[in-house]
């Protein structure tokens, strides 16, 4: 059966028009005149979709979305709008429309965006009708996720139900709670799972390579450029697309990845041949887009587009009950080569329980990874901490408060003839490999806050190129955005 779309608008030819062409393609359309005989019609019958103009009678203040929200919140809403203004937008955002789309607006463009949006309903509706596993198979149904508290508990069944989808996901959460787990999770368990996972760290790329690297490119497009190159975005068709740090993407870079996401389309650079792919998009991120979307920072379109379902990660001090889980997970983890050390003091599990872990997940590991090399003896003991984590003092103190670095030693860099502090009080019976991974990550913590989590700045104070700077923090798990002030 066709789909059923009721149009709302006050221009009777745009109305006239749209109906027409919307025919055309197999749809069938109610046409009104304003927003009160669109209610009515809403009340009155069924719909697959409804597409409104924003400025008509009835609808001045928005009335037809906040009540299509209440009554009618299963069927998508794609807002048309000749006056755009953000506060409207952030407010149709709000009220969850599958679209904002402004006139004049191509008709493909709007036919791509109802397709769309149709076809996301009724994933969402599929999703839905899954049933409810018990808790206990969805613990063990998601082995790289280690928790047994509620915010888990919630978050496994978000997780089961949008895996079957292709629809976009936005993981959000603060830095260090797993967003990146929790996308490799998704798409183990998506229908894409034998397709390419590939990530994309839009921190990590400098901006006159990320084009090329994303969607390819020909020989001798540009000097370097040897031979023709697959980006990314064509390694993963059939399978998913993992953009982490989406909300640092320079403006100019979010245009050009909204074609490709909108369209699933790209032009290699150097080419004048489209590409065409099934991707799906998994991206995250520690910054409020909603925030910089209003500071005109990240583009309010490609928001709408990669956001349809958002998937907020609970930070680990509202998942006190998972703290000794994640504990015990780690340090079974890490001693695997190590069997000097087996387990913790019962007075350490008390520090862990007591303190507020800012750097989430990634600080917990951290510290137990730091704790491990230091500690002299077979338990890892609260005098192994670090000082913050002892005693709590702060609990908005970052994990790099309260280091064994002092201050000038921060800011020396390698070969300028500043002193790096010296470990041999803190690294007494372990092994020199251990002792100087432990002095570079403590050196590499040091630099980033020294310079508040510039990359640039750090690789130059430290005589490193970005990119070689970028693949040591990798490797130590320090992640720039903590940094940033």
């Amino acid at each position: 059966m066709a789909h059923r779309i009721l149009v709302a608008d006050d221009e009777p030819l745009y109305l006239r028009t749209t109906g027409e062409l919307l025919r055309k393609n197999g749809y069938e359309c109610v046409c009104v005149p304003d927003a009160n005989l669109a209610m009515q019609a809403l009340q009155r019958e069924d719909f697959d979709l409804v597409l409104s103009d924003l400025n008509m009678p009835g609808n001045l203040k928005l009335e037809l979305l906040h009540d299509h929200n209440r009554l009618r919140k299963h069927v998508p809403i794609i807002v048309v709008t000749g006056v755009p203004s953000l506060p409207t937008a952030i407010e149709s955002i709000r009220l969850g429309i599958a679209d904002y789309l402004m006139k004049p607006v191509k008709f493909e463009d709007l036919l791509r965006s109802v397709q769309h949006a149709i076809e996301h309903a009724n994933q969402t509706r599929k999703a839905a009708e899954i049933p409810i596993r018990p808790a206990s198979e969805l613990q063990h149904l998601f082995p790289r996720l280690i928790g047994a508290s509620a915010p888990m508990m919630e978050l496994f069944e978000i997780i089961d139900r949008v895996a079957g989808t292709d629809t976009n996901i936005l993981i959000t959460g603060e830095s260090g709670t797993g967003k990146e787990v929790v996308a490799k999770t998704i798409h183990e368990h998506s229908h894409r799972c034998e397709g390419s996972y590939q990530v994309i760290d839009c921190t990590a790329v400098p901006d006159s390579l990320f084009e090329s690297m994303l969607f390819g490119h020909k020989k001798g497009s540009f000097t370097g450029a040897v031979s023709d190159q697959d980006g990314l975005l064509k390694q993963c068709d059939g399978g998913t697309a993992f953009l982490d740090e989406i909300g640092e993407l320079p403006m100019p870079m979010q245009a050009k990845l909204l074609r490709a996401v909108q369209e699933q389309t790209f032009t290699p650079v150097g080419s004048h041949t489209q590409v065409k792919v099934d991707t799906r998009f998994i991206c995250a991120t520690n910054r409020d887009l909603h925030a910089e979307v209003n500071a005109g920072r990240f583009r309010q379109d490609l928001f709408y587009r990669l956001g349809v379902i958002h998937v907020e990660l609970p930070p680990l001090r509202r998942r006190e009950d998972d703290v000794l889980l994640l504990a015990d997970h780690f340090l079974k983890l890490l001693t695997k080569n190590n069997s000097r050390v087996y387990g913790f003091a019962e007075s350490t599990l008390e520090v862990f329980k007591a303190y507020s872990w800012p750097g989430n997940i990634r600080e917990l590991r951290n510290v137990i990874e730091r704790s491990i090399a230091l500690s002299k003896g077979n338990l890892i003991q609260p005098a192994d901490l670090p000082k913050n984590v002892q005693g709590d003092t702060n609990a908005t103190e970052p994990r790099w408060a309260g280091s064994d670095i002092h201050a000038d030693a921060a800011t020396s860099t390698p070969g300028s003839g500043g002193q790096l502090p010296s470990f041999a009080s803190i690294t007494a019976g372990v092994s020199r490999d251990e002792a100087l991974k432990a002095a570079e990550y403590q050196y590499l913590v040091a630099l980033m806050q020294t310079n508040a989590g510039n990359v640039s700045e750090a690789a130059r104070q430290a005589g490193l190129s970005r990119q070689g700077l970028h693949k040591l923090l990798k490797t130590h798990e320090i992640y720039a955005a903590d940094f940033r002030r």
